[in-house]
Parts: structure tokens; sequence; C-alpha cells
């Protein structure tokens, strides 16, 4: 088990990460390597990835979140953006989430929105 597993049971899973590793050495045997799908960009990740969403969409089925996972580590490792990059944001930087996350909910921030102050 992972530290923050251990740590945050309720906040990461340690099980998500198993069963998304088991997928990829299945894959490995299956279709060949990461290196070579994804580094001579013979299979696309991000388009891949949106399939498996799809796919959990329609039938429920969490393996396809898993194999959405690995898609998007793939395009991680093998970026087909040439401008690929990482770099740590800070709060202003964040792509946002779409609801309201239960710190924010409480926060004087959210009540001067909701009541229009």
């Amino acid at each position: 088990m992972s530290k923050i597993g251990r740590a945050m049971p309720k906040e990461y899973s340690d099980q998500f990460d198993e069963l998304r590793q088991n997928r990829v050495e299945l894959s490995y045997y299956k279709y060949g390597t990461a290196a070579d799908n994804f580094g001579m960009r013979l299979v696309n990740a991000l388009k891949s990835h949106d399939l498996c969403i799809k796919k959990y969409l329609q039938t429920g089925n969490t393996e396809y979140l898993c194999d959405a996972a690995n898609y998007l580590m793939f395009e991680f490792m093998y970026p087909q953006r040439k401008d690929a990059y990482f770099k740590t944001t800070d709060s202003s930087g964040s792509a946002g989430v779409v609801g309201t996350p239960v710190k924010e909910l409480y926060s004087d921030k959210h009540f001067d929105a909701v009541t229009g102050k």
C-alpha cells in the first residue's frame, strides 16, 4: 500500500493503481510496448482515453476508468503535442472544477457569490 493510501485511504485508491498497472502489463503483451505504440504515434492516447470515458458512461464498468487513466499516463510519457510541458500551477492557473468543493461551500467567497453581495 502506498504512503498516501495508508495515511488517507478515503482520498486515494491503491486498488485503482493496482488494477491500472495490471492492465498496462496485459497491454504490453497484447499490443506491444508503450514506447512503440505511443512514442511512434501509432496510437492516439487522448482519443483512446475519450473512447474509454464514453464506454464507461454507457456501461458503468469502472475498468474503463483504469484504461482511461493509463491513456493519460501514456500521453504524459509520450506526448503527441510537440509543445507539451509540465509546470506546477497554483489556484490561479487551475483548470477549475465542476461543482463546489466543500471548503468553498462554507467560505465567504461562495456566500457572497450566492447572495450577490
